[in-house]
């Protein structure tokens, strides 16, 4: 059973976060705050955990600490923790920006940031698809 509105978010998503691969690949052209780019990346990542529970009518919790979000959306389904690795990266960078450690991040944070925001989306999607959600 296709949902229209499942995949159009997907889409959704989709763009933003080829909005923001798009803007820190041209120099100068993006706001180069890594802050901010945590902040968003971490909102898409709630965003696709949210979209993906919605699927299966889970109970998500009103929050924007993505390891409250994980515990919910694992609930009950052991083999989603193939995210948890990249959403803790996500986790971890926004620890560095409130203790000011920024020494304490790998080189070139924005890109890793945009792969990690790009490697849950496609896993997500990917698992919608192959579960019969997107068809």
């Amino acid at each position: 059973m296709t949902d229209k509105n499942l995949v159009d978010q997907f889409d959704s998503i989709d763009e933003r976060i080829e909005s923001l691969e798009e803007a820190y690949a041209i120099e100068g052209q993006a706001d180069k705050s890594f802050d901010k780019l945590v902040t968003t990346t971490s909102e898409i990542c709630g965003e696709l955990l949210r979209l993906y529970a919605s699927a299966y009518k889970k109970e998500m919790p009103d929050t924007d600490d993505l390891l409250v979000l994980f515990k919910a959306f694992v609930k009950g389904d052991t083999s989603l923790t193939a995210v948890r690795d990249n959403l803790r990266e996500l986790v971890y960078y926004r620890n560095c920006i409130i203790e000011n450690r920024h020494d304490a991040l790998p080189k070139n944070p924005e890109k890793m940031a945009l792969h990690t925001i790009r490697h849950i989306y496609l896993y997500l999607r990917s698992r919608a698809d192959q579960e019969g959600l997107l068809d």
